[in-house]
């Protein structure tokens, strides 16, 4: 696999879990009537989205490659 190659995979994969991240974001706030054990549910798997997101970031700069988002 060459570097270009790798990296646009990289990009799509950012992407995505960025996607990921930002509806997961979204779910807090809709779940906020729910109750506190559905809260901290949906918290949660936000919170792990936005790690993932961060892991691929990270990846991506030790690369040099830069995000525009």
């Amino acid at each position: 696999m060459t570097q270009p190659i790798a990296h646009a995979e990289l990009i799509a994969s950012y992407r995505k879990v960025a996607a990921e991240a930002a509806k997961k974001a979204e779910l807090i706030k809709a779940s906020a009537g729910k109750g506190p054990r559905t809260i901290a549910t949906v918290t949660e798997t936000a919170n792990k989205a936005a790690r993932r997101r961060d892991v691929l970031a990270n990846k991506l700069a030790k690369l040099g490659v830069v995000l525009a988002d």
